[in-house]
């Protein structure tokens, strides 16, 4: 599969009508992201389906699912891998929330996320990485690389309210950096305020 080490992307941000795209719900019918009109979304863009940072940010998500749910937040994951990849690495965790497989990359283009050696680089030199590759460890998550995949992929999260804008639209700095669950359990709670979008990178890079 041809992967790109360059992505020309156009950000999203806060105001912005989520783009719409097609995606199969956990029950197997086809669903649309305006489908979800009425609650809040966390769409959150992955790397790859074997990658150990990945599988352990999913796993604090299927931690907090249930209570995010009664408050009327859905969850929506993707991930740069084929459907077979997915079912034999992260569906085993059999999360709630559906995860979709966009191996062409076709929303991660949608959405602006970026491929960047640069960002994956630092990952590696920060020094707190080690900390989450440990925690990964420790909850079976080991450090693989899924054969094709796009080793420069960052992910990205989006907090998308109920009449589908973008209330905050998270580019990660390094592939261990994702919004922090408190920012998420505001959100949920309808207590989110424009403020918390201004949270400093520094205190963001936190998977859980």
């Amino acid at each position: 599969m041809a992967r790109r080490l360059i992505t020309m992307r156009i950000p999203l941000s806060k105001g912005d009508v989520a783009p719409d795209f097609t995606f199969t719900g956990v029950d197997g019918v086809p669903l649309q992201l305006s489908d979800l009109r009425g609650r809040k979304v966390l769409l959150a863009f992955f790397r790859n389906a074997a990658c150990a940072m990945c599988n352990l940010r999913v796993r604090h998500l299927i931690r907090r699912y249930n209570q995010w749910s009664l408050q009327g937040l859905e969850i929506v994951a993707v991930f740069e891998s084929p459907e077979t990849n997915m079912s034999q690495i992260v569906n085993l965790q059999e999360a709630p929330f559906p995860l979709i497989a966009d191996p062409q990359a076709d929303l991660y283009d949608q959405y602006g996320v970026e491929v960047s050696e640069e960002k994956v680089q630092a990952t590696m030199a920060d020094t707190n990485t080690q900390n989450f590759v440990a925690e990964a460890a420790a909850e079976g998550f080991a450090l693989i690389r899924e054969e094709g995949s796009n080793f420069y992929r960052i992910p990205a999260e989006f907090l998308i309210d109920d009449d589908g804008i973008i209330q905050d639209a998270h580019y990660s700095q390094l592939v261990t950096d994702h919004l922090p669950l408190d920012i998420i359990d505001l959100f949920a709670a309808g207590n989110y305020r424009a403020v918390d979008s201004e949270v400093s990178v520094e205190s963001k890079v936190n998977p859980g």
